[in-house]
């Protein structure tokens, strides 16, 4: 016989059942596998294998651990050291060079004055002694038809032009240029290696009261003058034309460098620390500060 309790969970239950029943069941999607499609089912997939001895290694960056040359490391560390060293100020002054804008104006007055090249000095002198030659053998037929006595021929040269106005270029000639006063601005690269041989130029041309320009790239230079690289060069002399150019670069030359030396040169660089030092030093600087506090 079964009680009034089991009755009612009974019908409880049979209620229930109706309502799971009525609710909708979920529907379960199948996955599709995909097959993959062969063009030929003759050919069989072969997966590669990249271990050692087996299929070609894919193409990677491996720029990391290349062994590059002694010139490029040499370059790269003496990069990093400029920086984090404590430079002085008389070679820090090398890395303040002259802006974008000037440099463009700069160099489009330096192209008007550019010393003939090899070629064309050769070319010149070659012309010079054809005429020298052909006036010589008109002298020697002159001589030949009028039956005089044989004479020494002498064929005056052409007469002297004036001297070209071009940029000197050259350590030495530079020098004697700023000593003589007659240089009227002077270009310096800030690249020379070793900077020894330019340190002590801004100091010659600050107490010889001659403009001077810190340039960037010593092969900018030496393109002007049909060379590799120059470490110096000097305006002396400009056409009439040129000379309202030439004067804006003098004022700014002496704005920005003559009048500066004292304080340029007083002005250190380096001591820039790389970001492993910098989140280091924070760290440390985070503890501190963390028992600063607990006490």
């Amino acid at each position: 016989m079964t009680t009034k309790k089991g009755a009612a969970n009974k019908g409880g239950k049979a209620k229930e059942i109706g309502k799971a029943s009525s609710k909708p069941k979920a529907v379960i999607k199948k996955k599709k596998v995909r097959v993959a499609k062969r063009d030929n089912p003759l050919y069989e997939s072969r997966p590669r294998n990249f271990g050692i001895g087996q299929h070609i290694q894919p193409k990677r960056d491996l720029s990391r651990f290349v062994k590059w040359p002694k010139y490029v490391r040499i370059q790269r560390q003496k990069r990093i050291l400029t920086q984090r060293l404590k430079v002085p100020g008389t070679v820090n002054q090398f890395s303040n060079t002259i802006d974008k804008n000037t440099g463009q104006t700069l160099f489009n007055l330096l192209n008007k004055y550019r010393p003939e090249t090899k070629k064309a000095k050769k070319a010149r002198l070659q012309g010079e002694a054809k005429r020298i030659a052909a006036a010589k053998k008109a002298a020697q037929e002159k001589q030949k038809d009028s039956k005089e006595p044989a004479k020494k021929i002498e064929v005056a040269a052409s007469k002297k032009k004036r001297k070209p106005k071009v940029i000197k270029y050259g350590l030495k000639h530079v020098t004697d240029l700023v000593e003589a006063r007659k240089a009227k601005l002077v270009l310096i690269a800030h690249d020379v290696d070793p900077l020894e041989l330019v340190l002590w130029l801004p100091t010659l041309c600050k107490k010889k009261d001659i403009p001077y320009m810190i340039v960037k790239g010593k092969a900018n230079l030496g393109k002007v003058v049909h060379k590799k690289t120059a470490a110096v060069l000097a305006i002396t002399t400009v056409k009439k034309a040129h000379q309202k150019d030439l004067d804006i670069l003098i004022q700014k030359a002496r704005d920005n460098y003559n009048s500066r030396y004292a304080e340029l040169v007083k002005k250190t660089g380096g001591q820039i620390m790389g970001p492993k030092h910098i989140a280091k030093k924070a760290k440390l600087e985070r503890l501190k500060s963390k028992e600063a506090s607990g006490k």
